[in-house]
């Protein structure tokens, strides 16, 4: 009689024991029907800037851009309303926004502004 210890991927321990056919088919069945490596779930960084850059467009639906606006109080404006992000976070999301053309940025007494 033949028997066969195996660990799966997901860590269960399975032994097999039968005649050396049975558990060579068994075997080969397991690696024909093995399930899908997961996917690497989207790193918290980039579910944060997507995330940001939802709340920031709703800004522009709503006209809170019609005024140019600094840095500062696009993140004060979040803030206002239970989203808190730093100014690092908050800079590339409004260049990706700009360069998809939601927004535009013009250049003021040496800062930044955003403006619809």
């Amino acid at each position: 009689m033949a028997k066969a210890q195996l660990t799966t991927k997901l860590g269960t321990r399975v032994t097999i024991e039968g005649t050396s056919d049975e558990v060579a088919d068994l075997l080969a069945r397991l690696e024909r029907e093995a399930p899908p490596v997961h996917e690497a779930k989207p790193s918290r960084a980039k579910k944060v800037l997507a995330s940001s850059a939802n709340l920031i467009s709703e800004f522009v639906e709503t006209g809170f851009f019609a005024a140019p606006k600094e840095l500062n109080a696009i993140r004060l404006a979040l803030k206002e309303q239970g989203h808190f992000y730093p100014t690092t976070t908050l800079s590339p999301t409004l260049l990706r926004l700009v360069r998809k053309r939601q927004l535009r940025r013009i250049k003021e007494n040496k800062r930044w502004v955003y403006v619809t």
